[in-house]
């Protein structure tokens, strides 16, 4: 029997590029390495009002940067990142509906979670499409696999205390890890604690853990793309 795997903890929100760049290629990797890939549906908003910090695209600079960047990092990383018409429709819309229906999800179908994450990104990181809406989250669930039934289901928990709750302790532990934004690894060590931030710290990661880095589409999955 080989070692046990290694816990690694993602916390993450569907509002933010980079969260699904760390997201995507983290899946692609908990196959190769040896960890358990703990994926956290967290409020970044929460996050950035308790540290202080506000989004790059509130900033004008950091705005323009962010575009090309994260056009960039989509054809690298190989995850079809598009930009959306308004970056300031979709932060005054923010998505706390979409983080309470994916912790519901991940309470209820955690088998679930990987799927309808991907899609609520694809919604509005590749389609500029609504992500805030019943009906919007509804198709993004049925789109990853679930039933009306069980998607109905899941909308109707989503403003409950044990949902509510479960996001607000969730963005609450990012927070006592040190998070200022999304998304973070947090890696559990031989009784250690390493918080990483950001989608760019892979390379770091694997060293971390003792791991070979093969880049953000490792040939056993680049072979299938």
């Amino acid at each position: 029997m080989g070692p046990l795997p290694r816990t690694l903890e993602l916390f993450y929100d569907v509002l933010s590029p980079y969260s699904w760049l760390g997201f995507e290629v983290l899946c692609r990797y908990k196959k190769l390495w040896n960890i358990n890939l703990q994926l956290r549906p967290s409020l970044i908003a929460g996050i950035m009002k308790d540290s202080g910090n506000q989004p790059p695209a509130m900033l004008p600079r950091k705005a323009q940067y962010m575009k090309n960047d994260i056009m960039r990092l989509g054809e690298y990383v190989q995850v079809p990142l598009q930009l959306p018409k308004d970056f300031f429709v979709i932060l005054e819309k923010g998505s706390l509906s979409a983080m309470r229906f994916l912790t519901a999800v991940n309470l209820e179908h955690p088998d679930m979670l990987e799927k309808v994450s991907r899609e609520l990104w694809m919604r509005v990181w590749s389609r500029d499409e609504d992500i805030s809406e019943p009906k919007s989250i509804l198709a993004a669930a049925e789109k990853a696999g679930m039933s009306t039934e069980q998607a109905q289901g899941l909308l109707e928990k989503m403003s409950t205390p044990k949902v509510k709750n479960e996001l607000k302790d969730t963005t609450n532990a990012a927070c006592k890890y040190g998070a200022f934004g999304l998304p973070i690894t947090v890696a559990h060590l031989d009784g250690q604690t390493h918080m990483l931030f950001g989608s760019d710290r892979m390379e770091l990661l694997a060293h971390l853990l003792g791991e070979s880095w093969m880049g953000p589409v490792p040939p056993a999955i680049n072979a299938k793309i």
